[in-house]
């Protein structure tokens, strides 16, 4: 019995160890893109997205635009907080609050793919915040 339940605390912590594992590789990989876009590299953030964005967009140059243009917050942020990582219809989205130049926040679920055991972001929404003026 007490090797049944030393056994399975080790598969919890396991598990938590893989968890915090795979998660410190996405938020690298988000902060990566996020630091070449505040660098003006391009090439470099067009790398961390999914062949599917890349082949979408065709060029580094495509890319940046659309994200200088549709996500300002992403190309210039002020402050960037990683929460939760979560599954969602088969899809690992990781939660990302940014804080803007101008001091808005946004919350944004950044879609990432597992490509052979390098992470690369396969979209990003932008998730509604509820009006709290009254």
């Amino acid at each position: 019995m007490r090797t049944l339940v030393l056994a399975a605390a080790l598969a919890v912590a396991t598990l938590a160890t893989a968890q915090d594992s795979r998660g410190g590789d996405i938020e690298a990989v988000i902060s990566g893109q996020m630091e070449a876009f505040r660098n003006d590299d391009v090439a470099t953030a067009f790398g961390f997205a999914a062949p599917m964005i890349q082949n979408m967009f065709r060029t580094p140059e495509n890319f940046g635009l659309m994200v200088e243009r549709g996500y300002p917050m992403v190309w210039r942020p002020a402050e960037v907080t990683f929460g939760d990582l979560f599954e969602e219809g088969g899809i690992l989205w990781q939660r990302v609050i940014v804080r803007d130049a101008a001091g808005a926040v946004h919350v944004l679920d950044y879609d990432m793919r597992d490509m052979g055991g390098a992470w690369r972001i396969g979209g990003v929404r932008v998730v509604a915040q509820p009006d709290l003026s009254a």
